[in-house]
């Protein structure tokens, strides 16, 4: 059972975020400013590990290799080399382990910033405008990195630390994959709980459920033509676009009421697929000879990636034979997420300690929150059995322009994993 805090301590871990909180907001700027997308994760990740020197424990390497992963129901197939991108851990050890291990686990990979012009400021210079911090990353999710590495130094600030292990992990590809989560989680012993500060939608929010996701690839070789003979040829692009629309009547039919998992009802059109990347073409004079799009397919509850991978396949067979893309050559790949979805154990005690913690710092509640999107949560739950509790602060417009996250709010996620920490783990003086 999580440990009843004394009050003092209570106060005393509460006082202690308080007066960490400039520097959390420092902290998250220097996490901010690391341009941490794919494939350029390293400063992030050495940052990360200076923040873990900073709080007593010794950062460790944990490198992503896919021949020992590829076996894993959870592995996804890589979109480039792990060399030089290794995730970091730390672990806290107590001197008489008394209460229950914990994960505190969060990404530090960030998706492109889209145009960087049509930002109000440079995606990657950090900008505080009425109580909220802008920039690539800022919401999903290094606030909430810094949410629980500042939770753990003001227990060390108030003279206090937790008498449970205690495991950190900086991860990568979250936002592609998840191999690096799926890495760490493999390179360290299963913990009682875990704790994933992923951003809420606008409002502090706890993750219930999310859909599993596929990535596929496909690429159209067309025959290329002057465009005075246009008809001579296949134009790859146009081939590819007819490709892409065979999926809306395949959105529109996993839609349906009577395959929607019941943690989505009164979630609008959960299931969706996205059209993300095309490239093609040489000259706009010339019929296009090759393009390549980017699809991604979400799965719901009750399906699985791997059936979705099988839907895939056969809608672009059944696209194959259009008109249009006589003489074409198609080639499908799947690369990135084959992640299936998953149910979080709202019920567990990690869970209801969080919600509990959250009223009494806050005065208010965290929003329950079906995620049409997915984290690195579900490895915990559907490979591990471990329960996650997985809520974080208000940020808006992540993946979008000018993306945001609520200062007062990552303050009171702070908080919140400060005080479920102590009485989960226990508490004994540093």
């Amino acid at each position: 059972m999580s440990q009843t805090l004394d009050p003092g301590a209570r106060r005393a871990i509460l006082d202690a975020v308080d007066a960490l909180r400039d520097e959390s907001v420092e902290t998250l700027k220097r996490l901010v400013r690391c341009p941490s997308t794919l494939g350029n994760e390293q400063s992030a990740l050495s940052e990360m590990a200076r923040i873990y020197e900073g709080l007593g424990l010794a950062p460790r390497r944990v490198p992503t290799v896919p021949a020992e992963l590829a076996a894993h129901p959870g592995f996804s197939p890589p979109l480039i080399s792990y060399e030089g991108r290794d995730n970091v851990v730390a672990v806290h050890h107590p001197r008489e382990r008394r209460g229950r291990s914990l994960t505190l686990q969060g990404h530090v990979d960030v998706v492109p910033e889209g145009a960087a012009d049509m930002w109000a400021t440079p995606p990657y210079e950090p900008d505080i405008r009425d109580g909220r911090m802008y920039g690539r990353g800022a919401g999903d999710m290094k606030a909430g990195i810094v949410s629980y590495v500042t939770a753990f130094k003001a227990m060390r600030l108030a003279g206090l630390q937790p008498a449970a292990e205690v495991q950190m992990q900086s991860v990568i590809e979250e936002e592609c994959s998840g191999n690096g989560a799926l890495a760490a989680m493999l390179a360290l012993p299963k913990t009682d709980a875990v704790i994933i500060p992923e951003p809420g939608p606008g409002l502090d929010a706890l993750y219930t459920a999310e859909v599993g996701v596929v990535w596929a690839w496909v690429t159209v070789s067309g025959r290329p033509a002057h465009v005075r003979d246009m008809q001579a040829g296949v134009n790859a692009i146009e081939a590819a676009t007819i490709i892409a629309g065979a999926f809306k009547e395949y959105e529109r039919e996993m839609n349906d009421g009577s395959r929607i998992h019941p943690a989505f009802r009164g979630v609008n059109h959960p299931v969706n697929v996205n059209l993300g990347t095309i490239e093609g073409g040489e000259w706009n004079s010339s019929v296009a000879t090759r393009c390549r799009i980017g699809l991604r397919v979400g799965v719901m509850m009750g399906y699985t990636a791997a059936q979705t991978r099988a839907d895939i396949e056969r809608l672009v067979e059944q696209a194959k034979q259009h008109e249009r893309l006589r003489g074409a050559m198609v080639k499908l790949e799947f690369k990135g997420f084959m992640a299936d979805p998953c149910v979080f154990d709202t019920d567990a005690a990690i869970v209801q300690l969080a919600r509990r913690s959250y009223a009494e710092v806050t005065g208010g509640s965290l929003r329950d929150y079906p995620a049409t999107g997915l984290t690195d949560g579900r490895f915990f739950t559907l490979y591990q059995d471990t329960p996650v509790a997985c809520f974080g602060p208000d940020a808006v417009d992540i993946h979008g322009i000018d993306e945001n996250v609520g200062l007062d709010s990552m303050h009171g996620i702070t908080r919140t994993i400060a005080l479920s920490m102590a009485e989960w783990c226990g508490i004994e003086k540093a």
